[in-house]
């Protein structure tokens, strides 16, 4: 019987082989009785015995081969990667055990899936979130991973999934598409329709996947960093100066007023324009030290929600300019700012727009709202800026006015990007400079 079931008989079924090892032990053994008996009655008494043995054969192997049917199921499960299935065979034989071990594995195999599953869904909320745009190609450039700041660098709304990162590249942007083709680690400068210049820097490198070669190109905006660490740099300047001005200031005051009383008693006409003179300059410069002293210590927004209708009818009060709105605010969104910054904000651009020389009434303020963000444009009539100016003018301390200080446009710049939004300028086509202010929305 052993012999017959480590016999090769392809075709045939544990349980079959077991059948045909009994049935020829049968026979094998009642031999002998074939010299006793005739064979008629041989042949009877051995279909019966094989009858009876199978039966008690199959009576006897009936759990055992439901429990190898269990098992081959639970182990097709673990092929296709379903490690929900446990066996219920509880027997304290070698299957029971071998049960036991699968059910064992399944449940260690079930709670790191599960572990890996969350990794991977926080791991793709993390790459989705970030704010670097990522994508992955293949050995091919064929894109097989992006996340959505890929989307929005290559100017793109569907899924990069499946095409050709040179040719996307090629029709977001030239310079864009150079600094990939030059496979560079490093800075790149890109201009997208109607904004500022945006300073990049592009990180890539290959690594294996799957045993295939893939390319990691990671583009991270560094223009809005670059200018914190210049305002940063500006204010520390500030703070200097003033501390220095302010120093020197008090002294001088001080002493101009013990001048102007002896001045008095000697009733010298010149002496008295002399000290008028220091007194106003004085005057002056501590206004001076008190405006930039306003830029270097602005103090972080604290956000409320913020109705534009009302903040604008109270702007109107004081100052002259048209109010147009193209949609209006999603009722899932709402505007988060510091009220009083974002006033400042618009009196100094509506104080700019009065002061370029145009017609003020050609002065508007239009606000034109989308899913993410409300956009703010103040419009004039006037010369303008040329590309230098243009340029420089959010940069603290510029300005082209005899008597301005270069803070005001510098000012709005620091309250913006500390709402997390951006400005720009732009000349209009028709005459005249156009500010565009794009801030946050926030769901409700």
């Amino acid at each position: 019987m052993i012999l017959i079931t480590k016999m090769k008989l392809p075709g045939l079924s544990i349980a079959q082989k077991l059948q045909l090892s009994l049935a020829l032990t049968l026979i094998i053994v009642s031999v002998p009785l074939l010299l006793v008996i005739g064979w008629q009655t041989w042949l009877s008494v051995l279909s019966s015995a094989i009858l009876a043995g199978a039966g008690i054969l199959k009576l006897l192997t009936r759990k055992l081969f439901a429990g190898l049917q269990a098992l081959e199921s639970g182990l097709l499960n673990f092929k296709d990667s379903d490690f929900s299935t446990l066996l219920a065979y509880q027997n304290n034989d070698e299957l029971g055990r071998l049960c036991h071990l699968y059910n064992e594995a399944a449940e260690q195999l079930r709670d790191e899936k599960q572990w890996i599953y969350q990794r991977e869904l926080m791991l793709d909320k993390v790459l989705h979130s970030a704010p670097q745009a990522l994508l992955l190609t293949d050995d091919k450039g064929i894109v097989v991973f992006s996340n959505h700041s890929a989307k929005a660098l290559l100017n793109c709304e569907h899924n990069l999934e499946g095409m050709k990162l040179d040719k996307l590249a090629q029709q977001a942007s030239p310079a864009l598409h150079a600094a990939m083709s030059d496979a560079m680690d490093g800075l790149f400068e890109l201009q997208p329709d109607g904004t500022d210049k945006q300073t990049w820097h592009l990180s890539n490198g290959e690594l294996l996947l799957n045993n295939q070669f893939h390319h990691l190109y990671i583009f991270k905006q560094l223009t809005r960093e670059l200018n914190r660490q210049e305002v940063a740099v500006w204010k520390k300047v500030i703070r200097i100066i003033s501390h220095e001005l302010n120093n020197s200031l008090g002294p001088i005051s001080s002493m101009l007023h013990s001048g102007k009383i002896l001045a008095s008693k000697l009733e010298e006409a010149r002496l008295e324009r002399v000290f008028s003179t220091i007194d106003e300059r004085i005057r002056h410069l501590t206004e001076f030290v008190q405006g930039y002293g306003k830029f270097a210590k602005l103090p972080a927004p604290r956000l409320q929600p913020v109705t534009l209708s009302q903040l604008l009818a109270r702007l109107q009060a004081h100052w002259q300019f048209s109010c147009t709105q193209t949609n209006v605010l999603p009722q899932s969104r709402q505007l988060l700012a510091d009220a009083a910054q974002l006033e400042q904000l618009l009196i100094n651009l509506l104080k700019n727009a009065h002061e370029s020389g145009g017609d003020p009434g050609a002065i508007a303020i239009e606000v034109r709202f989308s899913a993410q963000h409300v956009l703010l444009s103040i419009v004039d009539a006037g010369q303008g800026m040329s590309e230098h100016i243009m340029a420089n003018a959010l940069i603290p301390f510029y300005s082209t006015k005899p008597s301005g200080t270069g803070l005001g446009l510098a000012l709005c710049r620091e309250i913006v990007e500390a709402h997390h939004g951006h400005i720009y300028l732009k000349n209009r086509p028709q005459g005249g400079l156009c500010v565009e202010v794009r801030l946050p929305l926030t769901t409700i």
